[in-house]
């Protein structure tokens, strides 16, 4: 069965919260199912090597979650505008995927939580879709016919689904990020599809 890739860095909990929400819209299409991966963080200096698999939650991605996607879906928290430095370096090394085009033509789109209302959330976003461009893939957002894009007070925009976290680190999206997350979900899948 067609997989989508959502793949995604998160610290607090709350990108991984918005991705199994992802998940849950990308297998409300007929035929598609999710594929939940996460990247290791990274540090400045290294003491002691990253178990190869996590504790908890995802599994760490490999390379041929990529070839093997149907469509990919990034998600990391915001950190001053941009996407999360362990996102960031695995997205850095994909120079050989990038030459041989393992990700042209595939539907993507793009997910982040921040602390504050206005951290970022749509500049990060976008940093996100830079690489994905480049990679050749075809970016989707969430277009103004999704009903809670006009009526949430928390996150979500029509660059991809969002969730405002607050100084609390509250992980858990509100009903509307939630309802714009599986929404986005959807989307990809469907035009995965389409596409495949």
């Amino acid at each position: 069965m067609p997989e989508v890739l959502v793949l995604f860095y998160s610290r607090g909990g709350s990108v991984a919260r918005l991705a199994r929400q992802i998940a849950r819209g990308i297998e409300e299409v007929d035929g598609m199912t999710a594929r939940l991966r996460c990247v290791p963080p990274v540090a400045p200096v290294t003491e002691v090597a990253a178990p190869p698999v996590p504790d908890e939650g995802a599994p760490y991605v490999d390379r041929r979650d990529l070839e093997q996607c149907a469509g990919l879906i990034l998600g990391s928290p915001t950190r001053f505008g941009i996407m999360a430095a362990p996102l960031k370096h695995f997205i850095d090394g994909l120079g050989a995927e990038w030459a041989s085009g393992t990700l042209v033509g595939k539907p993507a789109a793009v997910f982040t939580s921040t602390a504050t209302l206005h951290g970022g959330q749509e500049a990060t976003l976008l940093s996100m879709m830079l690489p994905l461009l480049h990679h050749g893939c075809v970016i989707t957002g969430l277009p103004y016919t999704e009903p809670g894009l006009n009526s949430t007070r928390t996150g979500g925009t029509p660059y991809g689904a969002s969730h405002h976290a607050g100084m609390q680190d509250d992980p858990r999206p509100s009903d509307e990020e939630a309802q714009l997350a599986r929404a986005l979900g959807r989307r990809v899948a469907e035009l995965a599809r389409k596409l495949g």
